[in-house]
């Protein structure tokens, strides 16, 4: 699943491809993905003539802004948006398309199906699910290291679980968890509210600089992963421990482990991540 240093990146390229563009028609072709509003149709007569003025991003997700709606998108697994000429062969896998008046044509592609999108008057979509519950973003003021310290102190969940949980910081996900917490000398089974002050803020200055260093190389391509000009992200040559089980630490030469951590997988060192019960 895209983190938020893809999604960033798939939000930078999507302004330089579609801002501006006024949606002419809207074609759904799987309508389980079209959360919100109901039915579909609804959906496609709100988009037609409606202009995209910006792209943003909430932690995973992304929000076009439209003239008088927000259509708030999550990629899931798989999802990826591209710019084509309208006479290009759609193929079995896009889902909905998104028509401009200039000919050009947004489409949405998604093997697993799992993404969705769900539109909302503005101002409306930080009221309602998805986005209401979700936690503060890691480049933003509000994300201090006492609000992560007092949330962490408040659970006895392993640190790898509190951190996927997005009421507590936006964004993270099994890369960029694995990623700070190597950075951050702490084992992933370690339970949140032992951590000290001084650990925490460690960890909070290494999510947030691992979460800087990804964005700027435009994201990990670990799986199928490709940004809305399929180009690959390269962060991935600079992980410590995701995905390089059996490999040697960089740190320290110690094989690469994996366990399973709140039913997901998860890399560490075990000698620079000691367990401390």
């Amino acid at each position: 699943m895209p983190e938020l240093p893809e999604v960033e990146t798939v939000r930078r390229t999507l302004i330089e491809l579609v801002k501006g563009k006024t949606i002419e028609e809207v074609i759904v072709n799987w309508p389980k993905m079209i959360k919100k509003p109901e039915p579909v149709e609804q959906f496609v007569d709100a988009l037609k003539g409606q202009t995209i003025r910006d792209v943003k991003r909430r932690g995973k997700f992304l929000k076009f802004i439209l003239d008088d709606y927000v259509l708030v998108s999550h990629l899931r697994m798989e999802g990826r948006y591209g710019l084509f000429p309208k006479p290009e062969a759609i193929d079995k896998h896009t889902h909905v398309l998104f028509t401009f008046t200039d000919g050009s044509e947004l489409r949405y592609k998604d093997v697993r199906k799992f993404g969705t999108m769900h539109l909302f008057s503005h101002g409306e979509e930080e009221k309602s699910l998805p986005l209401s519950q979700l936690g503060p973003e890691p480049f933003s003021e509000e994300f201090t290291v006492n609000r992560l310290y007092k949330q962490l102190q408040r659970t006895n969940r392993k640190i790898k679980v509190a951190l996927l949980d997005q009421i507590i910081v936006v964004g993270l996900g099994n890369i960029y968890v694995d990623e700070a917490l190597f950075r951050s000398g702490i084992h992933p089974e370690r339970i949140s509210n032992t951590l000290t002050v001084e650990e925490v803020k460690i960890l909070h200055q290494e999510i947030v600089k691992t979460l800087e260093e990804a964005v700027e190389k435009g994201g990990s391509t670990v799986r199928s992963y490709v940004n809305t000009q399929g180009q690959i992200g390269m962060f991935q040559l600079e992980l410590f421990v995701y995905g390089r089980r059996g490999e040697d630490c960089k740190k320290c030469g110690t094989e690469i482990a994996k366990t399973v951590v709140g039913g997901r997988g998860t890399h560490f060192c075990p000698n620079c991540q000691i367990h401390i019960k």
